[in-house]
């Protein structure tokens, strides 16, 4: 119910609900409570799941670090700004891709919600160890305006027009490839939803993500050289004989 007059901006009476199942939550924690006392056992055993609802019941809308889900509480609020989605629940991650072929480089998951140029230099970190090579240019769109990157790359912001050769701005146009990377690793790298708990399980969910769209991309060149092979584009014959066919002319009755 409170859901619903969410949804038809009915807010005084969603308040309302929300305070109902406040109020049941209370009682419910207050009776365990008293049930487990002085039995370390029980009480060991519930101290996480009773930690998190005392958060649950003490958290403000303005609060900091809430809980927006009580079986992975290490969920954070990410607005979008967009009029479809505009927020998503669940962690950040990091993506660094080659410019031209589109690998993936780095897949780093980053607790709570932090700034997207505060996220740059653990990113390349990630990627230069995986490559064990020192990235050259990095090309970031505007989010990563005042960064983090220590390195000695030098890193190009999307609309950026002084200092730049003709070849910078071949690949400064590549940048916005990589969101086509990210919707293919969420909808075919299930990226969108992760199984695996804990922040370990996003760690280790962005970096099968990324295995996995790496090998559909080497698989799918096999396959286009494997096609070509086997069935190669036949040579045009040339020819110096020109014959000039002239329709015979008809009467009809």
């Amino acid at each position: 119910m409170a859901g619903r007059y969410a949804h038809a901006k009915q807010f005084k009476r969603m308040r309302r609900e929300l305070k109902k199942l406040k109020t049941y939550l209370g009682r419910v924690y207050r009776d365990i409570s008293r049930k487990i006392a002085g039995n370390e056992g029980l009480e060991h055993r519930f101290s996480r799941l009773l930690g998190l609802v005392e958060r649950l019941l003490a958290q403000t809308p303005k609060d900091k670090n809430k809980i927006y889900s009580m079986h992975a509480p290490e969920v954070a609020c990410i607005a979008k700004g967009k009029a479809r989605t505009p927020y998503e629940f669940g962690a950040k991650v990091g993506i660094a891709t080659t410019n031209r072929e589109g690998l993936v480089l780095a897949a780093r998951a980053f607790e709570g919600n932090p700034y997207d140029g505060h996220t740059l230099n653990d990113t390349i970190s990630q990627a230069e160890k995986v490559c064990g090579t020192k990235a050259e240019r990095v090309y970031v769109d505007r989010g990563y305006r005042g960064h983090d990157y220590e390195g000695d790359a030098k890193v190009m912001i999307s609309g950026q027009k002084r200092g730049l050769t003709a070849q910078m701005k071949r690949e400064l146009k590549r940048r916005s490839a990589i969101e086509a990377t990210i919707g293919h690793m969420k909808t075919d790298g299930r990226l969108d939803r992760n199984f695996l708990n804990g922040k370990n399980g996003d760690a280790i969910n962005a970096l099968l993500a990324a295995a996995g769209h790496n090998l559909r991309l080497i698989l799918n060149a096999l396959i286009i050289l494997l096609l070509w092979i086997t069935n190669p584009i036949p040579k045009p014959v040339k020819s110096n004989i020109c014959v000039l066919l002239r329709p015979r002319a008809t009467s009809m009755a």
